[in-house]
């Protein structure tokens, strides 16, 4: 299908540059559009801006001739696909939107016959159908006749090394059933697998009900924890031993909350439909007043330990390990490791942050540390909130006054200056 097939791709970013490098790899012309200038002037110097995608792929991409990126939504009236991959915030617990509409909004004007629109940002059931498609359709335009439209929920799951983009099952479909064969042909010469559903509804809930899963798993471990504390019982030793039974159990690991674009928002979305149909979803609203007390109760167990070192809250000095939202990622949206550090900081520690992964703009009053013996002396305690890969644990370990780990990354060490969380 790839022979002559030019796709647009709208939003370059934790989705739509990934995706992008795909269709790429296998044949496509590729046309980026980003508003943000930032993004497509790196990428037109052939540097990436993920951590999960090398400059080497970026340049392959532009060297090839069949990847170009412009900010000009007049670019789509050169495609037969378009892709849409912008983001779907959340604010007072309410889904916006505006990214989405803005998009259709731009591309109307330039919709050409036979197109085909595919909509990947996560967002609650019934927004394709009742957001995207009055939007895009005119009075030449019709979808379902001479216009195609779908939706196929992102699943691509950053920092994971063992499996690629292509090898998650795609889940795909369109608006009407000619609609879902166009969704199917274009998925299914990129994807290993693809799941065709009966309509973009369903494909939108599935979406919500995945990470509406993971929330409430990863919620209910960590509040367990909060009662394996007072117990005085490791809770990593604990999954560990529940994980050798061999049906039934999921091992999940508490942390310091849920961070990233889809986990701590998705959920809500589904919440917010469930509260304007009159069917309040509680697990989803109880999982995430825990995920809220999180970097609370972190905090706590950093202010309990500095009293027993007999340390003043005030005048402490904390260096962080971590600060992005998830392990060899560097991406810090709703990172909890940000609100520990805010926390910390209202109470006057002296916070200082390591993070090899993310070299972005870091809080205010915040400073750098590089990770050496020195460094990690200076401080009353280290807190690990993140595991990236290739730190040097045993040196943390030797060189640091107090270590309170939230990842057990130290768990392999009997040494008693170390307090797992």
């Amino acid at each position: 299908m790839a022979a002559n097939v030019s796709v647009a791709i709208i939003g370059l970013g934790f989705v739509g540059l990934p995706l992008a490098c795909l269709f790429s790899r296998k044949g496509y012309r590729i046309i980026g559009i980003d508003i943000d200038s930032d993004k497509t002037e790196q990428l037109l110097n052939k540097k990436s801006y993920l951590s999960d995608i090398e400059d080497q792929e970026i340049a392959e991409m532009v060297d090839s001739g069949r990847f170009t990126v412009t900010s000009d939504f007049r670019a789509v009236e050169g495609v037969n696909c378009i892709i849409i991959c912008v983001p779907t915030p959340l604010h007072n617990r309410e889904p916006d939107l505006s990214y989405i509409t803005s998009v259709a909004k731009s591309i109307a004007p330039h919709l050409q016959p036979q197109q085909l629109i595919v909509l990947e940002s996560s967002t609650y059931p019934g927004t394709t159908e009742q957001l995207v498609k009055p939007l895009v359709e005119n009075s030449l335009l019709k979808v379902g006749e001479n216009l195609f439209l779908g939706y196929s929920p992102e699943r691509i799951d950053p920092g994971n090394k063992t499996i690629s983009i292509e090898d998650i099952p795609k889940v795909v479909s369109g608006v009407t059933k000619e609609c879902l064969k166009k969704v199917e042909q274009l998925y299914g010469s990129v994807f290993k697998r693809v799941v065709p559903v009966s309509s973009p509804g369903v494909a939108e809930f599935t979406k919500m009900l995945e990470n509406s899963q993971r929330l409430i798993n990863i919620s209910f471990i960590n509040e367990v924890n909060f009662l394996a504390k007072k117990l005085n019982i490791n809770l990593w030793a604990v999954i560990e031993a529940a994980k050798t039974k061999p049906m039934g159990f999921t091992a999940y690991y508490p942390g310091v909350g849920i961070g990233g674009h889809c986990i701590p928002v998705d959920p809500f979305f589904l919440s917010w439909v469930g509260m304007r149909e009159g069917v309040p979803l509680t697990m989803i609203q109880s999982a995430g007043l825990i995920n809220e007390i999180m970097p609370h109760f972190i905090v706590s167990q950093v202010v309990q330990q500095l009293s027993k070192l007999q340390v003043q809250s005030d005048s402490a000095k904390i260096g962080v390990i971590g600060l992005t939202y998830k392990k060899d990622v560097n991406d810090i949206r709703e990172s909890a490791a940000l609100k520990v550090i805010e926390l910390m900081a209202n109470k006057q520690m002296l916070v200082s942050v390591y993070d090899p992964v993310y070299q972005g703009v870091i809080p205010h009053g915040v400073e750098r540390f590089v990770l050496a013996p020195d460094s990690l002396a200076k401080f009353d305690v280290t807190l690990i909130l993140v595991d990236h890969s290739n730190i040097p644990w045993d040196v943390v370990i030797q060189h640091s006054k107090c270590v309170i780990d939230t990842r057990n990354v130290t768990g392999h060490s009997e040494a008693k200056h170390i307090i797992h969380i």
